[in-house]
This record gives C-alpha cells, sequence and structure tokens, in this order.
C-alpha cells in the first residue's frame, strides 16, 4: 500500500469488506466484546481509502490529511488497546486489564497529547516519490513513538492469547522495517502495513476464514487456535 492512489483504493475496498464482515458476523452472534477488533479491518480500510483521496489531492493539507492523521494517530493508540481488553472473556476480564495497564495507560497518554496536537498544529502531506509523507510538530517525539507502539503492537503482545500474538508480531516486525526503510515516511508507511496485517485478527472469524464465528480465546484448543496466516497487516 502507500505506492499510488490505485494501490491504496484496491487494498481499502478490500480490507474494508473483509472487516465489514467480521463486524456483522460479531454481531449476530452475539459477540459485542470482540466487535473493537472484529471491525479494525473496517477501519484501517477506511484508513487506505482516505490515503488514496489525499494522493488525489497531492498532499497538502486539507481535511483528508488531517482525517488520516486522526485515525492514524489518536485513534488507533486507543481502539487497539481498549479492543483486546474488550476481547477478553469476562472471567478474565480482571486478569486482562493487568496485564494490559501499561499499554492502556501509555496509548491514552499518547492519544491525548497527538490529539491536541492535530487540534492546534498543522499537518501536512508530502508525496515523495512512490510514498506520502505526514508532517506534524510533535513534542517529546521518541517517547510518543514508544508510547504509540507499546500501546498498538504491545497490547496484542501482552493480551496472553497465541492468536492476538500472532498479528501484534507481525505490527512489531513491520514497524521495525519500515523504521529502517522509509524514516520520513513511517507513519503511513507502517499503517499500510498494520491494515493488511489486520486480516491475519480477520481470519480468525468464521464469516471470513470459515473458522468459529468468535475470536480465539485462552484456553482454546489447537483447532480452535488456527488463523488465515495467508494475509497479513499494513
Amino acid at each position: 500500500m502507500c505506492w499510488s492512489a490505485e494501490a491504496d483504493l484496491v487494498a481499502g475496498v478490500g480490507i474494508a469488506a473483509v472487516g465489514a464482515a467480521c463486524a456483522v458476523r460479531a454481531v449476530r452472534t452475539g459477540r459485542s466484546g470482540d466487535l473493537p477488533l472484529a471491525a479494525l479491518p473496517l477501519l484501517l480500510g477506511v484508513h487506505q481509502l482516505i490515503e488514496a483521496a489525499v494522493w488525489a489531492s497531492d498532499g497538502g493539507t486539507g481535511p483528508a490529511v488531517l482525517l488520516w492523521a486522526v485515525i492514524a494517530l489518536p485513534l488507533l493508540a486507543l481502539w487497539v488497546p481498549v479492543g483486546v481488553l474488550c476481547a477478553a472473556p469476562e472471567g478474565a476480564r480482571g486478569d486482562a486489564l493487568r496485564r494490559l495497564t501499561l499499554p492502556l495507560v501509555t496509548g491514552g497518554v499518547a492519544a491525548a497529547v497527538l490529539g491536541n496536537v492535530l487540534a492546534t498544529r498543522p499537518v501536512r502531506a508530502e508525496i515523495r516519490g512512490r510514498t506520502i509523507g505526514y508532517v506534524v510538530d510533535l513534542p517529546y517525539a521518541p517517547l510518543l513513538v514508544v508510547g504509540y507502539l507499546m500501546a498498538t503492537v504491545g497490547s496484542l503482545l501482552l493480551s496472553g492469547d497465541r492468536g492476538l500474538r500472532a498479528p501484534g508480531l507481525l505490527a512489531g516486525a513491520g514497524a521495525l522495517v519500515c523504521w529502517a526503510l522509509w524514516r520520513l515516511e513511517f507513519v503511513s508507511t507502517w499503517c499500510a502495513f498494520a491494515a493488511v496485517c489486520s486480516l491475519v485478527l480477520s481470519g480468525g472469524y468464521e464469516g471470513v476464514g470459515g473458522g468459529r464465528g468468535r475470536l480465539p480465546r485462552p484456553g482454546d484448543g489447537p483447532g480452535r487456535q488456527m488463523w488465515c496466516a495467508s494475509q497479513c497487516l499494513d
């Protein structure tokens, strides 16, 4: 993704369609706690469609750029750790909360700071060859990046669920690769990688991968821990 408006458009439509199917399945099966994670591909697919609009406008500072940044920065920092907590079974919610305290706190702080930055400072998109760089003046940028990754990647790794650790590992590896190869376009390239990786999460849903109709839970047997690993995260 991120290589052209057409690539973002095609990827966005496909990922959003999978996310919509997962969200509908979560509602129909009464697994409301799974809904935030089930709908994550939908959110990230829409995110790719918004970036297609950024390509079409040649970057700049328009509404599409701001909306892209709001989803990529403060919203994801809260969405992922809260979604992981909600997906924990009721009997294990207390234990999950203890494991996720750090991602939830760092995600909340990062989201508050990033939200304030976007509300008070301009964000600009720059077309840089086959990628897009998003420029915004971030205070304490290294600390914000660490807090953001702790919230988005750390919550999956600390979930205590093998199924959720798989996309967490992919997202973490993707962050390292994107930082090494595209430092100036890190946010854009990693968000694209995370969107594709979110499809790993969707593989645990019956409506998409022919599985169980719910996200895997701690203690599920091997047959219930099968994931659709042929797809990966943006």
